[in-house]
């Protein structure tokens, strides 16, 4: 089987990459996959739970090979039930890579066809933004605002840097701080034309 092709999803905390995912998802067809999501459901007391809640809860990265071992485990289980078809179906990835080794890793299990980088330049508004999702979603680690602002150190001083891994071809910026379906549209029209093939075309 050839790799699954991957649209990854690029933003700061609160910038909106789960919201644009999901629509891309209900209008494409396609599958949204939130890395966040998936270490959130992991049962705590799981070894692989325990690390993951000793990082999260001081707002700290979870260690790269943890990471991707939890991540490809989900992933083949999606595959194996049928609930992922990497051969008509891109996977839009929220949440990783987050790190410049983690995109290096990544490479070896799925092909990278497009970027979307959220910018959010306000920090004022995503303490904002994720304090609201705090209370809609019961999510403490949104809630405390010396956590979400070392978050949002931990992504500028890492996760930005990913992008220097991909080409500058595959890479759209957009302003995240336009309203929901602003921002929507121009995620829409910047990626019809990888979305307008099909994952063995791209």
């Amino acid at each position: 089987m050839s790799k699954p092709k991957a649209i990854l999803l690029f933003g700061p905390p609160g910038a909106g990459k789960g919201t644009v995912g999901a629509k891309l998802t209900n209008v494409s067809g396609n599958y949204h996959l939130s890395t966040g999501d998936i270490f959130r459901g992991l049962p705590p007391e799981s070894p692989n739970g325990k690390v993951f809640y000793s990082y999260a809860n001081e707002g700290k990265l979870v260690p790269d090979d943890v990471t991707i071992e939890i991540f490809w485990r989900y992933m083949q289980g999606l595959i194996d039930t049928n609930k992922f078809d990497p051969s008509t179906q891109y996977i839009f990835l929220d949440g990783m890579p987050r790190t410049a080794e983690q995109a290096k890793i990544l490479d070896q299990y799925v092909e990278v066809v497009k970027i979307i980088s959220l910018k959010v330049t306000n920090d004022d508004e995503i303490v904002e933004r994720l304090a609201k999702r705090a209370k809609i979603e019961k999510r403490a680690d949104d809630a405390d605002k010396s956590i979400v602002l070392n978050r949002l150190a931990q992504y500028r001083e890492k996760t930005q840097v990913v992008l220097d891994h991909y080409d500058d071809a595959i890479i759209s910026e957009f302003d995240a701080q336009k309203t929901p379906l602003e921002v929507f549209r121009n995620v829409l029209d910047g990626t019809l034309e990888v979305l307008n093939q099909s994952p063995a075309e791209a």
